[in-house]
């Protein structure tokens, strides 16, 4: 099915929570924002998010350095 993340199209798997696709994604969960069609995700919350098509995905991804 696909879904729309940071603006482009992407295909995912039905069934796919927000968790296993950041996961996926080789992004660890504790450094990632989501915003899931228009509403900010909590980190907790993740794995309950189901992905439906057409979904509308942000994800920021916070790094630190120095």
């Amino acid at each position: 099915m696909e879904i729309i993340c940071n603006s482009e199209p992407r295909q995912v798997a039905e069934g796919i929570s927000l968790e296993k696709y950041i996961l996926d994604l080789d992004l660890n969960p504790n450094t990632v924002v989501a915003e899931y069609n228009g509403q900010i995700v909590r980190r907790e919350d993740y794995a309950d998010y189901i992905m439906e098509e057409g979904a509308i995905l942000e994800l920021i991804r916070f790094v630190g350095g120095g």
